[in-house]
């Protein structure tokens, strides 16, 4: 063959192969086209048309963004205050570890000093009333208050607070109606949702950070047992606390509380209080100038839903609340509730986890009765319980802390101050409540006797030359009796990395 010959026949082969691939798909398309029509016309037939789902453009989603900024950013203020911190006030009653330790082991200077800080607010109603976080107003002795677009501060009062879901309102007067931001439901929000944050980041006014809802329902480890967080990405950093998340209709759907960071700046996990409890807590505050809860005084420890198995099984249930505590003087002591007891029905509804009998009794109304299921020793017993008020049961998580004068002791004899702690902090800090009471130390003198003796702020004296002690005047009772030449030894726990040391210190007082 020739190479003319040779070059030709290559030429009909590859138009052949050419016209086959065109004719495959032009069979192909119609192919696809009939089966498309099929489908279109079954889904037609049924009469329920499907909705095409709609991917928004960069362009779009940038429009909804600063639709909803314009539509939110008057409605949210800027909050500083100043809060004057005095020696005999510091706070008496930490709310977890971190705080305990950070308290009683700051060697600040002893005198009084002033302390100033930067939070955000969203206005719910037009005469002045703001939602924000507890831990932006907490103790402040001045709240002041700018609105967006006003170079004025306002003074702003405390209405009121609820400290197990860190929220508060304070009020504002103005002479004319304030912008407002509406609340949306919480609950209508799913995860990968599109949200913004709005507020004063390190004191920049009307910052807007946009973001997704990354979970629901996340709990903090250290944080409040009605704290159920949404999670999301938005960034909030310091002063965005107490600002709204809101999403693209422009509704308030959460109040920005905490960030998980090791820098103390936004690393992509911000917490916010839904609007739903914020809402709830809002009108009860508004009504009654606090938020009450039913208790009957039990508590329970957070575990795995491993540890969670394995306990509920070894105890005879297979769901409820597992009791690893009861409150002295408490509706559940009274009615005979022990450690150990699984409460598996409230009022004959069962009962999966902890959290469901919690707030099924924290909606009870104080007063009632409610009728539990308890499994103890693998069998089941019902009992009847009188709801009562959280804040009375609990003392230590619902109101500011006492006065100083009514929680310590001054340094005496001994050369110490020490101040009372409750059972319920006892069993956060991992302190047997029936073994270890007692009181904590709150200073010791340079160069007193307890100084001399080796007892260090932050140890948990527990007793006194073998007398338990529980209470302030049990203590002063104790420091009252010593006498020049006695001994005294202090039986005491005390904080060594991560565990609890039982510690006995002596010495004789000159």
């Amino acid at each position: 063959m020739k190479a003319e010959d040779v070059y030709h026949w290559f030429n009909r082969q590859r138009w052949g192969t050419r016209l086959a691939i065109a004719a495959a798909l032009a069979v192909g398309i119609l192919l696809g086209t009939l089966v498309s029509n099929g489908v279109r016309a079954a889904r037609d037939g049924s009469g329920n048309a499907g909705t095409p789902l709609a991917i928004p453009s960069p362009m779009e989603l940038s429009t909804a963004f600063s639709k909803v900024a314009k539509q939110v950013e008057p409605a949210v203020v800027n909050i500083s205050t100043d809060t004057i911190v005095r020696p005999s006030e510091r706070r008496s009653q930490p709310q977890s570890p971190e705080d305990f330790f950070e308290r009683f082991f700051d060697f600040g200077p002893p005198r009084s000093f002033r302390e100033s800080s930067l939070g955000s607010g969203v206005i719910v109603d037009a005469s002045g009333y703001i939602l924000t976080n507890h831990h932006v107003v907490r103790q402040a002795d001045r709240i002041a208050v700018r609105v967006h677009g006003d170079s004025k501060d306002y003074k702003a009062e405390l209405v009121g607070y609820d400290q197990e879901t860190d929220l508060a309102v304070i009020k504002i007067n103005s002479n004319r109606p304030l912008p407002v931001a509406e609340l949306g439901n919480s609950d209508s929000v799913q995860v990968g949702d599109w949200v913004l944050a709005v507020g004063s980041p390190f004191g920049f006014d009307a910052t807007v950070t946009a973001g997704i809802i990354s979970y629901k329902g996340r709990e903090v480890p250290g944080s409040e047992q009605f704290q159920r967080f949404l999670q999301t990405d938005a960034a909030i950093n310091r002063g965005n606390s107490g600002g709204p998340l809101v999403n693209l209709a422009g509704q308030v759907i959460g109040i920005n509380t905490m960030i998980a960071t090791s820098s103390g700046a936004n690393a992509g996990i911000g917490f916010a209080m839904p609007s739903n409890i914020a809402r709830e807590v809002y009108n009860q505050i508004r009504a009654q100038g606090r938020v009450v809860r039913g208790s009957i005084g039990v508590e329970s420890v957070r575990r795995s839903d491993t540890e969670r198995e394995v306990l509920l099984r070894s105890f005879g249930a297979d769901s409820g609340y597992i009791v690893d505590g009861v409150q002295p003087g408490s509706p559940a002591e009274r009615a005979g509730l022990q450690r150990g007891d699984v409460i598996t029905e409230v009022n004959g509804q069962r009962v999966q986890s902890g959290e469901e009998l919690v707030d099924l009794v924290a909606a009870t109304p104080v007063g009632q009765e409610v009728r539990l299921t308890v499994v103890r020793a693998k069998k089941k017993q019902s009992v009847s319980v009188r709801v009562e008020d959280r804040c009375k049961v609990f003392p230590d998580r619902c109101g500011e802390p006492q006065a100083a004068a009514e929680s310590e002791a001054e340094a005496g004899r001994l050369g110490l101050r020490v101040e009372e702690i409750t059972p319920g902090l006892l069993q956060r800090w991992g302190l047997d409540p029936e073994q270890d009471q007692g009181l904590v130390v709150r200073e010791v003198e340079p160069g007193g006797f307890a100084d001399e003796a080796g007892l260090v702020r932050g140890d948990v004296i527990v007793e006194i030359n073998q007398r338990r002690l529980r209470t302030l005047e049990e203590f002063r009772a104790v420091e009252r009796g010593l006498r020049s030449g006695d001994d005294v030894v202090f039986g005491i726990k005390r904080r060594v990395q991560e565990r609890w040391l039982w510690i006995y210190l002596g010495r004789t007082l000159p």
